[in-house]
């Protein structure tokens, strides 16, 4: 039905599916909060909203960077339920990046705007009472992403505080494989489907999703880039207790290089931080990923669980047994709320005020 409005909407030259995507997605605004002190500020073009409790504080505060999801097409510092959540429970100054959306704002611009916010913020972090020893980069989702990617940047900012920790809710990390066994096991489950992570991928990166039953098959994977990446990105590192819900392994597909040039982008470093070299793995900070049982992108976050521990790096993982992918997007909305993603947020906070 959503479908058939949205066409009829296009075709009245009234709004894209993307636009009607946008406005539904981006929820009710809250309330305005007597707790908190919101403020609106830009960094080169890249809005942010900062929340402050407005409590004194009784020493400088941890600051959080936080990415929001929405496959670099969606979404907006308006979906703010959970970094308001965040700085309250957290006593914590909470920065939201609003990065602007492809198509619009070509791929990877999207990485560059977290980048340049980031920078803004780790640079005035005397105005916002923040210390500089408790700075914690976070997203969910393609946010997550983001979160990985500039954690991986700024080991290069020498200048810089080194950032305290990530914070990765239900990440996407790699385009290499989409027949991982949550790719097949959640293939038809709600919100995100298997076919529509391919989908959102190519109007991330604006092109037409003309080639996209072969990236389905992983047709734009050459055989050595399997072969180099199959000791970080493979189902047999998937630990059996993810299997058992059904997996069958993926017969051989034969590599296509038209595929391939179309959507090579897919296996850049940037869209995929989960082959960045274990030389890069293993100065990452502290980490906290949480993976949902129902959802697509959960083997991502087990696969780059297993290649930070490999490397050395510590972290605290919370799987969420009946949670599925955007779980969070209905956080703070009453009886439409999931009591999964209310332990979510729960473990989040325990987590980072455990820092």
């Amino acid at each position: 039905m959503l479908s058939i409005q949205k066409q009829i909407l296009e075709k009245l030259g009234i709004c894209s599916d993307l636009s009607l995507l946008r406005v539904m997605l981006d929820g009710i605004p809250p309330w305005r909060d007597s707790k908190l002190l919101i403020k609106d500020v830009k960094a080169d073009e890249v809005p942010l909203r900062i929340y402050q409790p407005k409590w004194p504080p009784t020493g400088k505060r941890r600051g959080i960077l936080y990415f929001h999801g929405g496959a670099g097409t969606f979404g907006s510092i308006t979906f703010e339920r959970i970094c308001r959540y965040i700085a309250k429970k957290c006593n914590s100054v909470v920065a939201s990046v609003g990065y602007r959306l492809a198509p619009e704002h070509p791929y990877p611009g999207q990485y560059f705007d977290c980048l340049n916010a980031t920078l803004y913020f780790m640079r005035n972090l005397e105005e916002y009472h923040v210390d500089p020893a408790l700075i914690i980069i976070s997203g969910d989702s393609c946010g997550a992403n983001f979160a990985t990617v500039i954690c991986q940047i700024l080991l290069n900012k020498k200048d810089l505080p080194k950032v305290r920790a990530q914070v990765l809710l239900y990440p996407g990390l790699q385009g290499l494989d989409f027949h991982l066994p949550s790719y097949q096991q959640n293939a038809s489950v709600p919100m995100l489907f298997r076919r529509l992570v391919i989908y959102f991928c190519f109007r991330y990166l604006n092109k037409e999703p003309s080639v996209l039953e072969d990236v389905l098959q992983n047709c734009h994977v050459p055989e050595s880039m399997k072969r180099k990446y199959k000791k970080w990105i493979s189902a047999d590192i998937i630990p059996d207790e993810f299997k058992i819900r059904g997996y069958v392994p993926q017969k051989s597909t034969s590599y296509k290089p038209e595929v391939h040039e179309v959507v090579k982008e897919l296996l850049a470093i940037t869209f995929s931080p989960l082959l960045a070299e274990d030389s890069i793995i293993c100065q990452l900070p502290e980490s906290y990923i949480v993976t949902c049982e129902f959802d697509v992108l959960r083997d991502d976050g087990l696969l780059y669980k297993k290649r930070l521990e490999d490397n050395g790096v510590q972290v605290t993982w919370y799987h969420c047994e009946s949670g599925f992918h955007g779980i969070l997007a209905f956080f703070g909305y009453g009886i439409f709320s999931f009591l999964s993603g209310k332990k979510i947020m729960d473990s989040t906070v325990k987590y980072i005020n455990s820092l």
